[in-house]
């Protein structure tokens, strides 16, 4: 089992604010730039990378990322695919990766097999909208903990104050905010969602908080960085990448385009 070194919580002692976690789907836009979108995020300032597992029913994604699951799924993608292209991905990536997805392909790959392996190639956690948090606390919490893996739970506007704390206590790396109950990519009218982060951050919550969904420029990463620890995007960075012929420049330019 490869040890952990908590990458993510090295970063959020380092970095209490503006950390921006960039989702990108393995296997999008071709089977086998996985590790070049990765490489390039990291390079042009990404703090996180959210690797997003292609599933035939991604029920939080929104069109734009459903229809890169649907590439990358007829690119050939699978997840014993991704971990033979992780394989030594931590010899040229530094920043904490966390792989998202969905229960389905994972029970089929094996719940203990599929943490065994991620840890074994350098990830740092596990994002996984649809595990309840009855069954990961009857079930799968401890697996998780075996492998040194950080899960990370989503909260929205609509979760009630008891229920956060209890993903509070129960999340490790950080909190994942989603700014409505939408799916992802929709607009936001940020003066809602600040009511919303107003309200996490007056919880004082045990995890570092980064606000998800509707994330797409300079402007709307400033507005969620003035009220949590960073911000999430992800609908925005894959449009980018859609037609791209050269993922470093695209990266590059998307990147540039919210840092600078």
């Amino acid at each position: 089992m490869m040890e952990n070194q908590n990458r993510l919580e090295k970063l959020f002692q380092k970095k209490k604010d503006h950390v921006l976690n960039v989702y990108c789907t393995a296997g999008f836009p071709r089977l086998d730039s996985t590790i070049d979108v990765m490489k390039s995020l990291e390079e042009n300032g990404a703090d996180i990378i959210e690797l997003g597992m292609p599933y035939s029913d991604p029920l939080a994604d929104g069109p734009v990322i459903q229809a890169s699951s649907m590439r990358a799924l007829r690119n050939g993608m699978t997840i014993k695919k991704l971990f033979a292209q992780l394989k030594d991905f931590r010899k040229s990536i530094s920043v904490p990766v966390l792989l998202m997805g969905y229960m389905n392909p994972v029970l089929q790959f094996g719940f203990e097999e599929f943490c065994k392996d991620a840890a074994a190639v350098g990830i740092d956690g596990l994002i996984i909208p649809d595990l309840p948090i009855y069954e990961f606390e009857n079930e799968y919490a401890t697996i998780i903990k075996k492998y040194n893996l950080d899960f990370i739970f989503l909260v929205t506007p609509e979760t009630e104050e008891k229920r956060i704390r209890r993903l509070d206590s129960l999340s490790s790396g950080f909190l994942y905010a989603v700014s409505s109950s939408s799916t992802t990519g929709k607009d936001k009218d940020f003066e809602s969602v600040k009511n919303y982060l107003y309200r996490l951050h007056d919880l004082n919550l045990k995890n570092p908080i980064l606000v998800g969904f509707g994330i797409k420029d300079k402007a709307s990463y400033e507005d969620a960085c003035q009220y949590a620890n960073g911000a999430i995007i992800g609908t925005a960075y894959i449009k980018s990448l859609e037609n791209s012929d050269d993922v470093q420049v695209s990266t590059q330019n998307f990147l540039k385009n919210i840092l600078n």
